[in-house]
């Protein structure tokens, strides 16, 4: 599994797809940092947790919009 950043406007926000095998999966993670550089360290940090979380999100079909919604541990 690969988790592939993607910056977005929001400050604190970040989205990455989470890929596995052929298919990418867009998720949004949702923290309190002021700046998408912290929020993206914060994400490499607990990068396992944040896959494990997303893949038991998607595979119990927890969805909003099409996207697995993350927020900080």
């Amino acid at each position: 599994m690969q988790v592939v950043p993607r910056f977005k406007q929001d400050d604190g926000t970040i989205t990455f797809f989470l890929a596995f095998g052929a298919n990418r999966q867009l998720c949004r993670l949702a923290t309190n940092f002021n700046t998408q550089k912290q929020a993206f360290s914060y994400l490499q940090k607990h990068r396992t947790e944040f896959e494990r979380l997303a893949r038991a999100r998607l595979a119990s079909g927890e969805l909003e919009d099409g996207i697995v919604v993350l927020s900080m541990l």
